[in-house]
């Protein structure tokens, strides 16, 4: 049994926020941190003081982790960055909140003495005396210490106060892992009850003194629990009064929800599993459907996690093809208008949009990419509402004249014709690119639909269904967010983000066949029919061929692709390389293009992909293919060997022990990240609880109406013995809960704070 936590955090918007820079404006971005360790960077929002971010994130993290922060910074190009201010949730605050803490919230004062981080490593224990019993401190080392000095490090002493007496370690310069292996000693009295402090700090020549964190410990805990020693969390100094400054700072909207899992052994998920798989295999020529049954008891809020859960849970079992060919008989079999066909956010849309993003981002990368790339370079004007339209001066070596405003939507209209041109032919040229088993999808999926609406009058109808989920649920939502489908790093600009929302109409135009109905709602989008109308007999034909595919080439495909390890994460690094040495040596920057994989991580000089990806990125993908290696070592040195010394923590001996932990459990959730069958097996089995009582009663209906003879069971739904069967297999995943040692975290105690050995 192992506990599962995770985090979804969505960082919606700030208001009100303070004016940092002389143009009374700031550029806010947030930094988002848990237990001081930095894991998310939010896109800059330039020149507001409300900006709007939207973006979601899924976290791993340890079950014992205490708090999440969000950090609203202002950023600046010719200076440091400065604090605006921050948000602190506390482990307990999310707990108390089993539906997730959503809302507005102030931001608070950045107070130096309380971003505090790092550990230290203490030895204590009370030893017998002549007169009386003496309490031993022995201050080992230090990790992982706040750095407060402009080189990037501390110069860190402690200070150990017991009842009046202050003693004081040496001071270890330049070091953030710093090593002292000094023992101080303090005369203990008759039942004493005061407490041992053990404070770290940051000596500074001219100035006064940075503070980095202290320990408290308990005089009469250790005497009973002695000797102790090990790793104690620094804490932050929390007896100074804090300013009332709440609203000052401005506001910060958050949705975070915590969930922790208990994830039993494999062996007692198999009878669900093996139950959701049976009835997926059997499909519609079976004698009912659980799948269909809960789809009827999920509600539309948790819709979306159900349907990525069981597209995960068959995707590792290797029936999605034949878990979504089910969803698309069953809302088929329900479905009589064409026009409304996989156009509301049922199960199976939500369930095909999880698949997408799952089995065909690297594709959508491959064939957006580039256009999405060209959008941002060339930052044009672009604009076909003639009721937005902005009229600019044009011209040269002071010969300006306004440009009309024909002149604006005929260069508009070119513009947007290029990469809607760019666009459909990429798409064109991608059919042996895209991934088999989404071929193989879309082929269920394009024959289902021809099988339910036959006829000349039906004809663009498989089209349409297949373009429904590919150019409407996929590639628009893309052109309009590429940041959130990790296509930029950046969100775009107000001119940027007019030119993509005019190209993802224009997909959306040619993903409708260039209906009637879409040409009548906008039509200022004249301008563009000639392309769209050549776009849609080019999309036909790119379909034609996409589900064009045997079960033969399916397997010869995923053949092929299987002995490929697919990339975790790619893209550019910068090596740091020091030239020469003394005061006049020159440091300079190496650019090369890494390839993480499941088996390797690899570079070259010159890049296959334009994806750029963040450091914070890079580690957690790092940490999810390190997660099963047996060889992976405990510590490591984060600084160099440079001359006859590690520059942490000066140990002159190079194959020494690390001096840092490895940090594996925090991790950043991707579309690309390993299945874990076990969790996906138990969040379905949450929800199934959660709709328990549902259950019993439709198998109440069911037993009443079989007894009297009135309700037999037909195709789409669950019978009798298969609901029972259900049932009984959630009575015996409870049962297997409540006998295994289960618990929450542990809570950390006032004094003595928690051993981490």
């Amino acid at each position: 049994m192992a506990k599962r936590s995770s985090l979804y955090i969505r960082i919606v918007e700030g208001k009100n926020l303070p004016a940092k820079d002389i143009t009374g404006s700031s550029d806010p971005y947030c930094i988002v941190k848990v237990d001081n360790e930095p894991i998310i960077r939010t896109a800059t929002v330039w020149k507001t003081l409300c900006p709007f971010w939207g973006e979601e994130y899924q976290v791993h993290l340890p079950p014992t982790f205490h708090a999440v922060a969000f950090y609203v910074m202002d950023e600046d190009a010719l200076s440091r960055d400065d604090v605006i201010g921050k948000v602190c949730l506390t482990r307990d605050t999310l707990a108390s909140h089993p539906k997730g803490f959503s809302g507005w919230t102030h931001l608070t004062e950045v107070d130096p003495d309380e971003e505090v981080q790092g550990e230290i490593h203490l030895r204590l224990e009370v030893r017998p005396g002549a007169r009386a019993c003496r309490l031993r401190c022995s201050v080992l080392e230090a990790r992982d210490l706040a750095p407060k000095d402009r080189n990037g490090a501390s110069d860190p002493f402690v200070r150990v106060r017991y009842k009046g007496r202050t003693q004081e370690t040496s001071i270890v310069k330049k070091s953030c892992y710093p090593r002292w292996n000094e023992t101080f000693e303090f005369e203990l009295e008759e039942g004493a009850t005061e407490v041992l402090c053990v404070e770290t700090w940051d000596w500074d020549l001219v100035s006064r003194n940075d503070f980095l964190g202290k320990v408290v410990i308990d005089i009469q805990r250790l005497q009973v629990a002695q000797p102790e020693e090990g790793w104690f969390r620094l804490q932050p100094d929390q007896t100074k009064s804090r300013r009332h400054d709440e609203g000052n700072l401005g506001s910060l909207q958050l949705e975070v929800r915590l969930r922790d899992e208990m994830v039993l052994p494999s062996s007692c998920y198999q009878p669900l599993v093996q139950l959701l798989c049976h009835e997926v295999k059997l499909g519609m020529q079976g004698s009912g459907q659980l799948i269909s049954l809960i789809e009827e008891t999920t509600s539309t809020e948790c819709r979306q996690d159900v349907a990525t859960n069981l597209l995960k849970l068959f995707l590792g079992q290797g029936l999605a093809k034949d878990f979504l060919d089910l969803l698309f008989q069953l809302e088929l079999s329900r479905t009589s208008e064409t026009n409304t066909l996989f156009r509301s956010n049922s199960l199976a849309s939500k369930s095909m949009e999880s698949f997408l993003k799952v089995a065909g981002m690297q594709y959508l990368h491959g064939v957006l990419g580039p256009i999405i790339n060209k959008v941002f370079e060339e930052k044009k004007y672009v604009e076909l509402d003639p009721s937005k339209v902005e009229v600019k001066d044009v011209g040269c070596s002071g010969l300006h004249r306004p440009q009309t405003e024909a002149e604006v939507l005929e260069q508009s209209a070119q513009t947007l014709r290029a990469h809607l041109g760019a666009l459909l032919s990429a798409l064109s040229r991608s059919v042996r690119a895209c991934p088999a088993v989404v071929r193989a999808t879309f082929r269920q999926l394009f024959r289902r639909v021809r099988e339910r609406f036959p006829g000349a009058q039906h004809q663009n109808v498989p089209f349409i269904a297949v373009t429904s989920f590919l150019c409407l649920r996929f590639f628009s939502p893309a052109i309009m967010s590429p940041k959130l489908f990790h296509l930029r790093e950046r969100h775009a600009d107000a001119r940027t983000s007019r030119t993509l929302l005019l190209l993802a109409k224009a997909v959306q135009n040619v993903g409708n066949m260039d209906t009637p109905a879409s040409r009548a709602k906008e039509a200022w989008m004249e301008p563009l029919q000639p392309t769209v109308r050549q776009g849609v007999a080019q999309l036909k034909d790119f379909i034609t061929k996409l589900v064009d595919i045997e079960e033969k080439d399916e397997l010869d495909l995923q053949r092929t692709l299987s002995l490929q390890a697919p990339p975790v994460k790619e893209g550019p690094l910068f090596i740091h390389r020091t030239k020469g040495k003394g005061p006049l040596m020159s440091s300079s920057f190496k650019k090369l293009y890494f390839f993480l994989t499941t088996e390797a991580l690899s570079f070259a000089k010159t890049p296959s992909s334009k994806c750029v990806n963040e450091l914070n990125q890079w580690l957690s993908a790092l940490r999810k293919v390190s997660i099963n290696n047996t060889g992976l070592l405990g510590s490591y040195h984060p600084g160099i060997f440079r001359g006859d010394k590690w520059s942490c923590c000066h140990q002159k001996e190079k194959t020494g022990q690390g001096c840092d932990k490895t940090r594996s459990r925090v991790t950043l959730q991707e579309w690309n990240d390993p299945l874990d069958h076990d969790l996906e097996a138990q969040l379905i089995y949450r929800h199934l609880l959660g709709v328990e009582a549902m259950l019993w009663e439709r198998h109440r209906e069911l037993s009443r109406g079989a007894e009297a003879g009135t309700v037999t069971a037909s195709p789409g739904e669950a019978p009798k013995d298969s609901l029972a069967q259900l049932l009984r297999v959630l009575q015996d995943l409870r049962e297997a809960h409540s006998s295994s040692p289960a618990g929450s975290p542990p809570s950390e105690p006032n004094c003595l704070l928690e051993l981490q050995t």
